[in-house]
């Protein structure tokens, strides 16, 4: 056998233990990453919306809702939003009240912005005074006109969100993201209701 079919024996050997190996690793934590990120999704609902006993999942044309209830009363609807950012796909919650005029909260579930700059959308370190400051700005603002991104100065209207420094981009994406979805969640969740 001479030194090239060697080699070519041994990386085919070493591809297939690696590939089963990862294989295996794959499959031994899917569960556990599932568990997470349904533990992750209970609890930003629970952040978004007002207080509630339970809530229900009404699935209607691509949207999963989940309908904050006490005592067959609605407190608040919840949904994710999805979009693109700066780095790749941006995923929140977003809670609306049940008339959906006003945002009761957002929470940031998965984002792969620039550290230290666009991941301040869900945490920023450097104001130790409030480090969620960027999130808290959506809750209890109303929904009527949508949202816009303001730099270099703190908001002068409802509808104003101030950008993150050096993640303009970022802040730009989330506040475009919330804006369509609100406007889709609200029409589907609408039309959903009418026909029950």
């Amino acid at each position: 056998m001479n030194t090239a079919t060697k080699m070519i024996v041994v990386l085919t050997i070493v591809t297939m233990f690696s590939g089963g190996l990862l294989a295996y690793w794959d499959a031994f934590t899917a569960s556990k990453i599932e568990f997470h990120r349904q533990e992750a999704l209970k609890a930003a609902i629970s952040e978004v919306i007002p207080e509630h006993d339970r809530y229900e999942i009404v699935q209607k044309s691509g949207f999963d809702f989940y309908v904050g209830l006490t005592e067959k009363e609605i407190v608040g609807i919840a949904f994710q939003a999805a979009g693109s950012g700066f780095q790749g796909k941006i995923m929140m919650m977003v809670g609306m009240t049940p008339d959906f005029e006003t945002v009761t909260g957002m929470k940031i579930l998965e984002q792969i912005e620039t550290p230290g700059l666009g991941t301040k959308i869900v945490e920023d370190p450097t104001n130790r005074e409030n480090p969620y400051w960027f999130p808290q700005q959506f809750r209890n603002k109303p929904a009527s006109e949508a949202f816009t991104v303001v730099k270099n100065r703190k908001p002068a209207a409802d509808a104003e969100i101030e950008a993150i420094t050096g993640a303009t981009i970022s802040s730009k994406a989330v506040v475009v993201i919330i804006n369509q979805f609100i406007r889709d969640a609200s029409r589907v969740f609408k039309e959903a209701e009418k026909v029950r």
